[in-house]
């Protein structure tokens, strides 16, 4: 949760809730550089949210909020812009649980609390899934019967609309184009990864679908598999589509394949000392991430840059050199100093003298991305 000033995007201050349901549940506040760590004796969600609000207002004062933006998870077809925050939409976003049923509860949570504490001002929804709304049917369809659409909403979503917007129109300002422009193809590697195929400013395929769980191999999600193996195991073992799809989720990906852990810093260490199905997870994390670029690219003219942030696509210069060389065949190529260097030195630049096309590293700033929003939604409420 961060307070930023607008339009200069001035962050005054920085509100992180950590190990929520359990005694060690802390709240973390940066305000002007200075951190300090305070234990929350209320560890639940609704209370760490009312502590996370309650820290910011201190320091920036209740006056000087003019609005706050909500990230929401899924906005189904129903939400495709910064939605303004009132008792109907917030029945439609509940309406949209299904869809989400791991996030969109606990996103409501988090507005009516912080609603409750600041009634007086707007309270704006941003959608991860809106910037993608504008894929064309034939990349946001699945190949099932179509009532499983009309009747149950069943079609490729998409998510991280907000970090692959942000990401994609900073890359626009490297490139010196203007980002409707642009054709570019933005990786955000986190414990959650997708990738974007950008054009004309907007998303026109993406490799999360219905769910996040379609797509990359993530630290905890299993990305594509064959949807039979879902009956094969329940077969095998008599597992409920329950549990399995619990699995999928959150005992697969990289802690999956490795046995050892989610956190890519981990298994790069590991792998270093010999551990072979930390290796392992590495290389099927870089193949399947490199094939899933590939294919994005048919959704392209060409291809201006390729775009790596989030956690991992920022830090880790061994899986996108990994990654690049699975890609050698459209002449991409990255500078190995520049790579190493995480394009720190570089205007995020990291790719090879004779490549083919560019290859940055751009932080993602999702927070600001959401202050962008709601500062449009204002703008047209005064305007209007």
């Amino acid at each position: 949760m961060a307070c930023i000033c607008m339009p200069s995007e001035t962050v005054l201050a920085e509100a992180l809730a950590q190990n929520l349901g359990s005694a060690q549940a802390s709240l973390s506040l940066k305000v002007m550089g200075e951190t300090c760590n305070i234990n929350l004796d209320d560890g639940s969600f609704a209370g760490s949210m009312k502590t996370c609000l309650s820290a910011l207002l201190d320091e920036v004062g209740m006056a000087n909020i003019t609005a706050l933006g909500h990230r929401v998870v899924h906005g189904g077809e129903t939400f495709i812009a910064p939605t303004l925050l009132d008792d109907t939409v917030i029945a439609q976003i509940e309406s949209l649980s299904h869809l989400a049923p791991l996030h969109n509860p606990s996103n409501l949570l988090g507005i009516r609390a912080s609603m409750k504490q600041l009634p007086h001002v707007p309270h704006i929804a941003v959608f991860d899934t809106a910037f993608h709304h504008a894929m064309p049917a034939y990349a946001s369809f699945y190949a099932v019967p179509y009532d499983w659409y009309t009747e149950h909403g069943v079609r490729r979503y998409g998510f991280h609309g907000t970090s692959h917007h942000y990401v994609g129109e900073q890359a626009g300002q490297r490139l010196e184009r203007a980002f409707h422009r642009c054709h570019l193809i933005t990786v955000h590697l986190g414990n959650g990864c997708s990738a974007t195929a950008i054009s004309g400013g907007k998303s026109i395929d993406t490799t999360m679908g219905m769910t996040p769980l379609e797509g990359l191999v993530m630290g905890t999600r299993s990305g594509d598999i064959d949807p039979a193996i879902l009956a094969f195991i329940a077969k095998k073992t008599g597992d409920s589509l329950t549990s399995i799809t619990h699995t999928l989720n959150h005992d697969s990906g990289l802690l999956g394949i490795s046995g050892l852990s989610n956190d890519m810093r981990c298994l790069l260490d590991a792998a270093k000392e010999g551990h072979q199905r930390a290796a392992l997870a590495i290389d099927v994390f870089c193949y399947r991430l490199a094939k899933h670029i590939a294919s994005l690219a048919v959704a392209l003219e060409s291809i201006d840059a390729i775009v790596f942030t989030g956690g991992i696509g920022e830090n880790a210069s061994v899986i996108r050199a990994q990654t690049i060389a699975h890609l050698s065949c459209f002449g991409v190529s990255l500078d190995e100093d520049k790579n190493k260097q995480h394009g720190h030195h570089s205007n995020g630049f990291i790719h090879g003298a004779k490549s083919a096309m560019a290859v940055l590293v751009i932080p993602t700033n999702e927070e600001v991305m959401i202050a962008r929003y709601v500062n449009t939604v204002l703008t047209e409420e005064v305007t209007t």
